[in-house]
C-alpha cells in the first residue's frame, strides 16, 4: 500500500513539475509559472492577438486606437475588460480580474513594472522588429500552455513571407515610406520597424533607411523634412493613422511627390502600429504584397473598416 501511495505521489510530482513552464522576457527577466497561465491580461492589442490566435481568451485588453478594446480580433475579446491605454492602463481594474499573468509592452510599461508585478507575474516585449514579433509568439505560446501552436503560427508566416517574396522574384526596386504623426514633419520610420523589415522582404527599399542606432531598436524613427522626403521620393507612401488632421500634406512640396502624383498614397490601420501579433502581421504582409504588386496578390476582404486600406487623397 505504502508503494501504491508513494507512486502515486511521485506521479504526480512529475505532472507538476511538467506543468511548470518559464520564459525570459525581452527585459532579460525570468518569468516562472508553476502551471500555464488561463487567465491572461494583455496590456497591448499585439498580446491580445496572440492570445486569441492561440485560442486564448485576455480577461482586460488596452484599448486599440479609438477604440476601447481590438474589436478585429471578434469574440475572442468581446467579453474582456477594456483597462484604458496601454501606457496608463486602469491597474486597479485590472487587479479586479484577478490575472494570472499581464503580457505587455516593455517600452509603455517599464515606468509602473512593480505595480503590475504586484498583481501577476508580469512579462514584457519590445514588439518591434520580426525577431521581436516571432518570440513573443513562442513566450505567450510557452507561458499559456500551447507551445507547439506558437510555433505553428511563425512557422507558418515565415513560409507565407517566403512564398511571397519567391514570387515577386526580379520585379522588386520599387520604393516605400511609412509616415506618422500630424505635425509638420512627418515621423518615418527606420527599417527595423516590423512593417519596414515585411516590405523589405518583400523587395522594397524603405527610404528612411537603418537607424544609425542599430541594433539598438530606439529611436525607431524620425522626423524628415518634406524637402528630405521629395529628394528620396518614394514610389509608394503609406500613413499609419492620426489623432489629427496631417499638417504635413498641406505643405506645397506635397503634391509635386511621385507617390502622390501616381495616387500611390494609402492610409492604413491601426494594426500597422501594433503588427507584432500572428493575425495583424499576416494581415499586414497581405496589404502590402496587394499595394505594391496588385498584380500579383488580390486584397484582403471581408474587412472591418478599421482594417482596411484605403487611398488618401
Amino acid at each position: 500500500m505504502r508503494f501504491i501511495f508513494t507512486a502515486l505521489l511521485l506521479g504526480s510530482l512529475a505532472c507538476q513539475a511538467q506543468a511548470e513552464v518559464s520564459i525570459t522576457d525581452d527585459r532579460g527577466a525570468d518569468i516562472t509559472l508553476a502551471q500555464p497561465a488561463s487567465r491572461s491580461a494583455a496590456v497591448s492589442a499585439f498580446a491580445a492577438d496572440a492570445l486569441v490566435a492561440l485560442g486564448e481568451t485576455p480577461v482586460a485588453v488596452t484599448q486599440f486606437g479609438r477604440q476601447d478594446r481590438p474589436t478585429y480580433l471578434g469574440q475572442g475579446v468581446s467579453q474582456a475588460v477594456s483597462l484604458g491605454a496601454r501606457g496608463q492602463p486602469n491597474l486597479e481594474l485590472l487587479s479586479e480580474q484577478a490575472p494570472d499573468l499581464v503580457l505587455a509592452v516593455r517600452r509603455y510599461t517599464e515606468s509602473h513594472a512593480d505595480r503590475l508585478q504586484a498583481i501577476a507575474p508580469y512579462a514584457a516585449f519590445d514588439d518591434l522588429t520580426l525577431k521581436d514579433s516571432l518570440k513573443a509568439v513562442t513566450d505567450i505560446g510557452t507561458l499559456v500552455g500551447k507551445p507547439q501552436q506558437a510555433e505553428e503560427l511563425n512557422r507558418e508566416f515565415e513560409q507565407t513571407l517566403a512564398q511571397m517574396a519567391e514570387r515577386i522574384g526580379e520585379r522588386s526596386g520599387q520604393s516605400i515610406a511609412m509616415l506618422v504623426t500630424a505635425s509638420e514633419q512627418p515621423f518615418v520610420y527606420y527599417d527595423h520597424f516590423l512593417p519596414v523589415e515585411l516590405a523589405s522582404a518583400l523587395g522594397l527599399n524603405n527610404v528612411a533607411g537603418a537607424s544609425p542606432e542599430w541594433p539598438g531598436k530606439l529611436p525607431f524613427g524620425f522626423r524628415m523634412p518634406l524637402e528630405q522626403l521629395l529628394a528620396a521620393d518614394p514610389d509608394i507612401l503609406v500613413l499609419f493613422p492620426s489623432a489629427q488632421p496631417r499638417a504635413f500634406v498641406k505643405n506645397p512640396l506635397w503634391k509635386y511627390l511621385k507617390a502622390v502624383k501616381n495616387q500611390r498614397v494609402y492610409s492604413v490601420g491601426y494594426h500597422w502600429k501594433e503588427g507584432g501579433g500572428p493575425i495583424a502581421r499576416t494581415l499586414i504582409l497581405q496589404q502590402l504584397g496587394h499595394l505594391a504588386y496588385p498584380a500579383l496578390f488580390e486584397a484582403p476582404t471581408a474587412l472591418p473598416a478599421e482594417l482596411a486600406v484605403k487611398p488618401f487623397s
